[in-house]
């Protein structure tokens, strides 16, 4: 990197929060100078998918090779690698499930012989046997550099300190993020999830410019700053990087104003990488881009897996292009989006912000709906604040939903009332399904130090 390093900036005065532009994030930070991009990062198209092609062949090649399933599906489906002549071609082949992974567990998914994995990583098995992804010492290397590239489209730079509050262990959060601070020239705060005081001590004593961490986590990090008397807006705090759950333009809305920095969102998975597999650029803040020089990224029917047309949503779908340890062909991440041509970075495409997964979409009354379409509504009425939980109970023959809701700090029993009432008009409005809701004292849910849990499913099964 040939940027010099940003000089560290003291704290800055509480203020009231900014005005925010219809539609548009509430900030726009500085773009890095050219010269710090890779050379990927500034390729035409068509170079992008010429290497996109060579390193196609070579991922199915290795996956045919060395991972049984993989070729047993090839072979019922009646293609072979030598059958890939363009990138559309791909279509042709057999997608990757997370239960062709729990099949394959522990090692049956490894395309490297194991005296050449380096690390191993896993899922948390919470809805099902764990899968296990491996790396060579090549798909660290590619992992740190990802993740570094990550940190500079955010509006970090080389000097300056990270506080990582991403859980470390099997998440691949935590030491994904560390070692790419790390790439970048960053000094790395290794703090991991919890012990929420300690993260406000750390950050006023240690003064960190960026914060890689869940959005939900940094929003209880906010109410330990306010429990202890501080501004959060006066924090060292400048670039929060923020992923592992999906979460809305007003939940940035409320990260920006709370805390006066720029909040970006880090998109990955263990199955492909980690995270570092697409970020938003800090001068667009318009959806992550994706690395596609190392991910191919398709949009799929989520029933049917069918293709859908350019910019239609969908479930998103990735093949891993460098992977060594452990290529994934044609993935199924169950996460919904929508791929858009690129901005501040042209050659890559985006996504869009995720609007769910397809296995998180609540089924009330014939009405499909996502938790992040409950957070919007909850975070346009002013007394509530944004931490809530969604209750399924089936007291009959219909499902109910009951919307958990803390009120913010000073909130009398008259407008907590009247937040409650507005939340539920404006759920059944913009979701079409009735919906209870219970208003709550500050510091009544359960806060979440990784990813949230937005849903209690209490129907019987």
């Amino acid at each position: 990197m040939t940027e010099a390093p940003r000089p560290t900036a003291g704290p800055r005065p509480a203020g009231p929060p900014r005005p925010r532009r219809e539609g548009a994030p509430a900030r726009l930070g500085p773009p890095p100078e050219p010269s710090a991009l890779d050379p990927m990062e500034r390729a035409s198209r068509d170079m992008l998918e010429e290497h996109q092609l060579a390193r196609l062949r070579w991922t199915l090649g290795r996956a045919y090779a060395h991972q049984e399933f993989y070729r047993r599906k090839c072979d019922a489906a009646g293609v072979h690698p030598d059958d890939l002549r363009s990138l559309s071609d791909l279509a042709r082949f057999p997608f990757t499930t997370k239960q062709d992974l729990r099949d394959a567990y522990p090692f049956g998914a490894l395309a490297s012989p194991m005296d050449r994995v380096l690390r191993l990583h896993a899922s948390s098995g919470t809805t099902g046997q764990a899968t296990v992804a491996g790396y060579t010492r090549g798909d660290l290397d590619v992992w740190a550099d990802l993740v570094a590239r990550c940190i500079r489209a955010s509006g970090g730079r080389p000097g300056q300190k990270v506080h990582v509050a991403y859980g470390y262990g099997l998440f691949t959060g935590g030491l994904g993020a560390h070692y790419g601070a790390e790439r970048l020239g960053c000094t790395v705060i290794p703090v991991s999830g919890g012990q929420t005081e300690r993260q406000v001590q750390l950050i006023e004593d240690l003064r960190p410019e960026i914060i890689m961490v869940t959005p939900s986590y940094l929003l209880t990090i906010a109410d330990a700053f306010r429990a202890r008397g501080l501004d959060p807006r006066a924090s060292s705090l400048r670039t929060a990087i923020c992923g592992a759950e999906p979460w809305t333009e007003d939940m940035r809305a409320e990260i920006e104003e709370t805390f006066d920095l720029d909040a970006v969102d880090i998109y990955g998975l263990s199955e492909v990488m980690g995270p570092g597999v697409a970020n938003e650029c800090v001068e667009s803040k318009d959806g992550p881009h994706v690395f596609e020089d190392h991910f191919l990224p398709e949009i799929v029917d989520p029933v049917d897996g069918s293709p859908v047309p350019g910019g239609g949503e969908g479930e998103l779908v990735f093949t891993t292009l460098t992977k060594e340890a452990m290529p994934v062909v044609r993935y199924r991440t169950r996460d919904l989006s929508r791929l858009l041509p690129g901005t501040a970075r042209p050659a890559f495409r985006r996504m869009s912000r995720i609007t769910g997964r397809s296995d998180d979409m609540i089924v009330l009354r014939g009405v499909n709906l996502f938790p992040t379409q409950i957070e919007e509504q909850v975070l346009r009425v002013p007394a509530l604040s944004p931490h809530f939980q969604l209750v399924l109970r089936r007291p009959g023959r219909l499902d109910e939903m009951t919307v958990r809701v803390e009120c913010r700090p000073g909130t009398g029993e008259e407008e907590r009332r009247r937040a409650g009432a507005a939340l539920a008009e404006a759920v059944r409005e913009h979701t079409g399904v009735g919906a209870a809701v219970e208003v709550l004292a500050p510091e009544t849910l359960e806060r979440s130090v990784g990813k949230v849990r937005r849903i209690s499913d209490q129907r019987p099964r």
